[in-house]
């Protein structure tokens, strides 16, 4: 959430400071950018536009969750609306206009191995996949010294720190793959060591198992990386059913998987960006999605049939699907109420928390003194780094993470502020040539209206165990779609198409 930019609070896609940019524009980029825009107003309807709707399924969310359960379900014969709340598709992928043309992925844009279903959705619908830049050393900024390491060698991206603490994060790394191994990723609160598991936080068995303050780091750079979140903010079963999760239903997932570049969830990206996918995928469906239509409520008959209550629309449909992370599903009012048990669980997974900040250059100049654009860092507004530019190198971007803490603690700050203090750490980390972009893009999560976190909702002690039946168990007509109801690939893309797959499935089978 994978992971974005300059753009004014609740505003998606549109930048605010004209300097930015994350992805040099570049004819041929610009001209999708155009055909995106074009789509996105052609091929869906604003609430304005409509007043009433009947219809077999009412989607609630115009993310991947909700467009694929869409799809399948018009597939189907079945009639449907989908109820977007902004003014584009995509949910937490976005794309984000440069000044001058041109796009930058905002929110997720990584996929590799293993992430099945996201990749046949792409393929089907003619987006491409180019690989992550990964050639050159990555960069390891620790204590105020700065390292180039090669990551083709026997201990491939892992950072050199001591001996010890290589030895050390490798215990742990094992410890806690085989530890995965033993979570069912459709019931994890069955595992059979859950209610142990789920007692603790993530920080408190670290503290005990990666004893060597170098390991330390590593994980705690990989926990942040991961989730957005802090090692204190996260149930060890939670995070153990996500490494369990970051497979498919013949591969075990594994932690290198999800920290991994080649090999692993951050191998490649989607040309013309990640919101591609979305938007090509509604403009198969027209009219059926609606922007500009958050729903405010759900309301059952006495007959079992339910009406979705929107912004500038009402619609009559047997089912619904819910497709928006937890805790925006908690914000709708539902008639009659829902279990004790649904809502208490929406209530304990909250947002974790992100913003992506992309500078733009000439040229990708860290190329040239040999390095992939990738950091780790114990220091900083942005700890990680990847190098975003085009497949073609027309443009140099360098997209930085800005997470957990990090991101809490700059929320209110200006995007002035951000910027500066962005551009610090790229300096740090790159040289002074890092200090004057072309452009700039900011991204803030947490200040987006409809979304207010990222990249996933996250589970603290206790919640899974007490609460986890309840997370795509049904509620009479209302199911329940989005990446959090994955069984593979939580937190991603790919797990946004799983779950739309598996609610369009439910519904058929109950129609």
């Amino acid at each position: 959430m994978a992971r974005e930019r300059q753009l004014a609070p609740g505003t998606p896609g549109t930048p605010v400071t004209p300097d930015m940019s994350r992805r040099s524009l570049l004819g041929r980029t610009a001209a999708v950018a155009a055909g995106a825009t074009a789509l996105t107003a052609t091929a869906t309807t604003s609430a304005a536009a409509v007043a009433t709707r009947d219809v077999d399924v009412a989607i609630v969310g115009g993310g991947l969750a909700g467009l694929t359960a869409a799809r399948d379900l018009v597939a189907a014969g079945k009639t449907v609306v989908v109820l977007e709340a902004r003014d584009r598709v995509g949910g937490r992928v976005v794309n984000l206009a440069l000044p001058g043309g041109g796009v930058t992925e905002g929110g997720g844009e990584f996929i590799g191995p293993t992430q099945d279903r996201v990749k046949a959705l792409a393929d089907s619908l003619g987006v491409a996949t180019f690989a992550t830049y990964n050639t050159g050393k990555n960069l390891l900024y620790k204590d105020g010294k700065k390292t180039p390491y090669a990551t083709d060698g026997i201990l491939g991206s892992v950072p050199p720190i001591d001996a010890a603490g290589l030895a050390n994060a490798a215990i742990v790394q094992a410890t806690l793959d085989d530890m995965a191994k033993q979570v069912p990723v459709d019931a994890p609160w069955t595992a059979a060591k859950a209610d142990e598991w789920d007692r603790q936080t993530f920080e408190s068995w670290l503290r005990a198992n990666a004893v060597v303050p170098s390991a330390k780091f590593l994980m705690d750079v990989a926990c942040t990386s991961i989730f957005s979140a802090e090692p204190r903010e996260l149930s060890l079963l939670f995070v153990l059913f996500y490494i369990a999760a970051a497979g498919n239903e013949s591969t075990p997932g594994t932690l290198e998987r999800l920290t991994e570049t080649a090999n692993g969830a951050q191998e490649q990206r989607f040309v013309g960006g990640s919101q591609q996918v979305p938007i090509k995928l509604a403009a198969t469906l027209g009219d059926r999605v609606v922007r500009n239509a958050p729903v405010r409520t759900i309301t059952r008959s006495t007959a079992g049939t339910y009406t979705v209550t929107a912004d500038g629309v009402t619609v009559t449909a047997d089912r619904v699907i819910v497709a928006v992370p937890p805790p925006l599903a908690a914000r709708i009012t539902y008639d009659p109420l829902l279990p004790a048990a649904r809502d208490q669980l929406t209530q304990r997974l909250p947002m974790a928390s992100v913003g992506k900040a992309i500078a733009i250059y000439d040229t990708p100049f860290w190329r040239a003194a040999g390095l992939n654009g990738q950091v780790v860092s114990d220091t900083g507004v942005v700890s990680s780094t990847f190098d975003n530019s085009p497949p073609d190198a027309s443009y140099g971007a360098l997209m930085g993470f800005i997470e957990a803490d990090e991101a809490r603690a700059w929320d209110a700050a200006s995007e002035t502020e951000v910027k500066a203090a962005v551009l610090k750490d790229y300096v740090t980390y790159f040289g002074e040539k890092a200090a004057s972009p072309t452009a700039f893009v900011l991204q803030r999560w947490n200040n987006e209206a409809y979304t207010r976190g990222g990249p996933v909702s996250i589970a603290a002690p206790g919640v899974l165990t007490q609460y986890g039946p309840s997370l795509r168990e049904p509620v009479d007509g209302i199911h329940w779609a989005g990446t959090e109801t994955s069984t593979h690939w939580m937190g991603f893309m790919d797990g946004a198409v799983r779950s739309g797959e598996r609610a369009a499935k439910e519904v058929l089978a109950a129609l």
